[in-house]
């Protein structure tokens, strides 16, 4: 059974909250997937992410170029790999995945075969206009703590 825990967010500031939190979990080498419709709130969750990281440039959704690399207290290399959803090309993930940074992939259902075997999977919902209920799943024992620990920081947005 794996770990997971399901937080609530009423607004696009929450969400960005949840994901500033997690900033202070993950490590360089650690890999998260973002599955949701579109428009659901991927990019601002990496947007969170980015500013709990430290990062002050503008975070925006790399759909043309695949992958965007921005510095923070360590990398984040911020991938959408939609475009990729029939392909099976691997455009060189392992250096994103088993890098010096944080990897997120926006629309990872497209790339299984090539996700690695442990990650932090999360799955946006839409629950309303504004409302978004947000599911992070520890996919291998890496990722455990890390459930544990977000609860222990967001237990205000938890369901």
């Amino acid at each position: 059974m794996t770990k997971k825990i399901t937080f609530i967010s009423e607004e696009e500031a929450h969400t960005e909250a949840i994901a500033s939190s997690l900033a202070d979990i993950v490590q360089a080498g650690d890999v998260i997937t973002l599955t949701g419709e579109l428009g659901v709130g991927k990019t601002h969750f990496t947007k969170g992410l980015a500013k709990g990281l430290g990062i002050t440039e503008r975070v925006t959704s790399p759909t043309f170029t695949i992958v965007k690399e921005y510095e923070g207290r360590f990398p984040l290399y911020h991938l959408d790999v939609y475009r990729l959803e029939h392909s099976d090309e691997d455009i060189g993930f392992d250096e994103y995945f088993y890098g010096d940074g944080v990897a997120v992939i926006e629309w990872a259902q497209f790339i299984e075969a090539f996700l690695p075997e442990e990650y932090l999977s999360i799955t946006i919902e839409r629950t309303g206009d504004t409302a978004r209920e947000i599911t992070v799943e520890a996919v291998g024992k890496k990722y455990e703590p890390y459930i544990e620990k977000l609860e222990e920081a967001l237990g205000r947005f938890g369901k």
